[in-house]
């Protein structure tokens, strides 16, 4: 039985990917792979592999003792770049920080990235290829699943919505890299149509645009609702109540967001990322700008049957990132880490050996 340490504080910023992705990923492992993987979370002591899914210092500085006894594994979930368009930090806190990430990354034995296109970029740091996997995020069925017509319209009673309305969702933060304002644009030009916006400010003040958006959302459309932080098991009612689920955000890693629409069948319109051509394949709808967005999604509202192709569209994602297909990649992955880590153990024992001869004949 290998055993993996899941070491992650993702839990003190509530609404953030990374805490539904670590949530997701341990349930996965633990669930599909028990009967090869002992999974504990945040424990102290000797394990085969550490899985470190956040960057804190506290872990940065157990990786002499981690990395003695097993192989340290890091979750690459953002680069210094990526932050720039979220967060805003004083010019020597953010060099700081961002030196710091870095050399966090490269202080593992391996990395993996739900980006496919980080590893180009971690390369460029100096950190070698064979040290990187990407492996995709995953959502349980479970937790994110279609509802029948009956079941839908208590959930737009619920949230006090029509029937017969066309409900566009966008799930994120309240970032201006997400595309907040493009999203009031245009909601302003379908006022036929309800627009909801799921998601706070994840990182308070320093979040980017966080005033400017502040003191837009006090005169917003009458068709936009911004509903705030909505807790993860409310979710799937938000997704199945909605007709699109659209994401105009300027720069993305893999979202979960996107990943849990698609478990609904609910259609997915997105920015033209050259991202998404790697991820989502033929799965989703796009648009380079507002225009394309309001013809998109009046095109699906008029059409019936152009919004069902696009729901099977959104299924098919689903299907492709099923929880077998992912689990067989974790299983594999750490396979060949704990195997690569058993091998460098069994070469380091004669030099211990020597080590251990020359300290006893000085006794």
């Amino acid at each position: 039985m290998i055993r993996i340490n899941m070491r992650s504080r993702a839990d003190t910023i509530k609404g953030q990917g990374v805490l539904s992705a670590y949530e997701e990923q341990v349930s996965l492992v633990s669930g599909e792979l028990a009967g090869r993987f002992q999974v504990s979370e945040n424990q102290s002591g000797r394990y085969d592999i550490t899985h470190f899914h956040t960057i804190n210092l506290g872990y940065f500085l157990s990786l002499p003792f981690v990395k003695l006894h097993g192989a340290a594994v890091g979750y690459v979930h953002f680069l210094p770049e990526t932050l720039e368009s979220s967060i805003k930090l004083p010019g020597l806190c953010k060099a700081v920080f961002y030196r710091y990430v870095i050399r966090f990354y490269k202080s593992m034995d391996y990395l993996v990235t739900v980006n496919p296109d980080f590893v180009e970029k971690l390369a460029a740091y100096g950190i070698p290829k064979e040290k990187i996997r990407y492996i995709p995020n995953f959502v349980s069925s479970e937790e994110f699943y279609p509802v029948a017509g009956e079941e839908r319209g208590r959930l737009r009673r619920e949230y006090d919505i029509d029937n017969d309305a066309f409900v566009v969702l966008c799930v994120g933060q309240l970032q201006k890299r997400k595309g907040f304002f493009d999203f009031l644009e245009v909601a302003r030009r379908l006022p036929q149509i309800t627009f909801l916006w799921a998601g706070d400010f994840a990182f308070g003040a320093i979040s980017d645009g966080y005033k400017e958006i502040r003191e837009t959302a006090k005169n917003l459309p009458e068709n936009v609702r911004l509903l705030g932080l909505v807790e993860r098991g409310q979710m799937n009612g938000l997704y199945n109540l909605s007709d699109v689920m659209f994401l105009p955000s300027y720069g993305e890693l893999f979202p979960m967001t996107i990943l849990e629409a698609m478990n609904c069948s609910t259609p997915i319109l997105v920015r033209d990322l050259s991202l998404y051509e790697n991820i989502l394949f033929d799965f989703y709808l796009k648009g380079h700008d507002n225009d394309d967005f309001v013809r998109e999604i009046e095109r699906l509202r008029q059409s019936p049957a152009a919004l069902q192709a696009a729901r099977e569209m959104s299924h098919q994602g689903h299907i492709y990132y099923s929880r077998e297909s992912v689990a067989r990649m974790w299983n594999e992955f750490y396979e060949t880490v704990y195997e690569r880590q058993t091998m460098k153990q069994k070469r380091s024992l004669p030099h211990r050996a020597g080590k251990a001869y020359e300290a006893q004949k000085h006794l």
